[in-house]
């Protein structure tokens, strides 16, 4: 009863769910184009792939690993990776070209569904982190598609939100043949909500095994030669809406000091770029842009990095790292990017997304957390007036990530199980 009542919800509100991807569409015209997807309408298969589904650009980046190694030891398995974002379809599109087929992924329902696995055909399901949708989950079920949450994470405050709704959840839980939780807190929250104990397993999470590639170091040295090797750079990575004006307020009272540092600003969604270079411009900042490739002289303390994909390359090419996300509520995010590179780790106390890797990664000294623009300002000049404390920050959270590796070939092995099981 509980299903079919979200199910007529949704039905209801799909005019507004249209009317909202075409209002989206004026910012960013991507969300207008290939939107018959959502309700199902892709190519049919000529074989059967894994469908692996990645949400947006944090998923698809974190479950690339996996990805890449089933592209390896499976070459003649066909997969599919579905997103419901562009930017998230722009990053498969960078990461994989055509290996693998890229779909946006079906409005969760039922005869968008129905006929997204009708064409589809899926060997398998692989969901991303904390994507769960009742229907999709109930639809693979009665196909008999085996549905795996794969690096499952949730926190207590999503696992109270699901909790509410547990006429929907425990009956979705049950039908899952996975979970692959990151941590045994994860796990046990899923416990709670009604999945089977036999059901759960524990990998860690994958995003510990991020392989720092050539490119991302020779990108970050491009950019130090163009910015003036001598002078600090702070790296803000995937901002949110409030978090510019906090930094920009930090970097007015930083140069005051340090009278060269460069702060990168990276806004996680595009559609934000043109409004961030006003809100600099409107603070008295000279800014480059990167799209522009813009020239960098002593008068630029803001360099804008509004383009997609070359995060890690700015991260190279950091002195400190602020992982953004986390000064607003909006959960954070990936801290061991910066962290696998060797730079120290700023964030803001809102880290649920991330809240046991924060932790540890706060408890061995690789990451300092702040609550508002002041304490920012005051950790960040530390770290520019102590350069010892600044490369000790970073190579505790450099040693972190590398201790924490392996959680990739446990979650594979976990694949690999199901899909023998489905191809005997």
């Amino acid at each position: 009863m509980a299903r079919r009542l979200y199910t007529l919800f949704l039905y209801l509100a799909l005019p507004l769910i249209l009317v909202r991807l075409w209002w989206r569409g004026r910012r960013a015209p991507a969300y207008r184009e290939r939107w018959r997807e959502r309700l199902g309408y892709v190519a049919a298969s000529e074989r059967q792939p894994l469908w692996i589904h990645a949400v947006s650009v944090g998923e698809t980046v974190a479950i690339a690993p996996l990805v890449e190694l089933l592209l390896a030891r499976r070459p003649d398995l066909p997969i599919l990776l579905t997103t419901t974002t562009p930017t998230g379809a722009e990053r498969v599109r960078t990461l994989f070209g055509d290996r693998v087929r890229h779909a946006y992924c079906p409005w969760d329902l039922p005869g968008a569904l129905d006929r997204f696995l009708r064409r589809v055909r899926p060997l398998a399901c692989i969901t991303v982190e904390t994507e769960l949708w009742p229907n999709l989950v109930h639809h693979c079920h009665a196909a008999g598609v085996p549905v795996v949450l794969a690096n499952a994470r949730l926190s207590a405050r999503s696992a109270r939100g699901y909790r509410r709704f547990a006429g929907l959840t425990k009956p979705m839980l049950q039908q899952l043949t996975r979970v692959v939780a990151q941590h045994a807190a994860d796990g046990e929250r899923f416990l709670g909500l009604g999945l089977p104990q036999q059901r759960l397993g524990i990998s860690g999470s994958i995003k510990f095994d991020i392989e720092v590639r050539p490119e991302w170091l020779e990108a970050g040295g491009r950019l130090r030669r163009g910015w003036g090797e001598a002078r600090p750079v702070l790296v803000a990575g995937s901002t949110h809406e409030g978090e510019d004006a906090l930094l920009l307020d930090a970097l007015a009272a930083l140069r005051k000091t340090h009278p060269d540092l460069l702060l990168v600003l990276v806004p996680r969604h595009p559609e934000r770029f043109d409004s961030v270079y006003r809100l600099c411009t409107d603070a008295g900042c000279k800014v480059a842009r990167h799209s522009r490739q813009e020239p960098v002289d002593a008068q630029v303390s803001v360099y804008l990095g509004d383009t997609m994909g070359e995060l890690m390359g700015f991260y190279a090419a950091a002195d400190i790292a602020f992982v953004g996300g986390s000064l607003v509520p909006r959960g954070g995010h990936n801290p061991l990017e910066p962290a696998a590179l060797g730079k120290p780790v700023l964030m803001g106390r809102e880290v649920f997304n991330f809240q046991a890797i924060c932790d540890q990664l706060e408890a061995v000294g690789g990451l300092v957390r702040v609550a508002n623009g002041a304490e920012l300002e005051r950790e960040c000049r530390r770290l520019l007036d102590e350069p010892g404390y600044c490369r000790q920050l970073g190579s505790s959270a450099r040693e972190f990530v590398e201790r924490n590796r392996g959680a990739l070939e446990r979650l594979y092995q976990e694949v690999e199980t199901m899909l023998d099981r489905r191809l005997e």
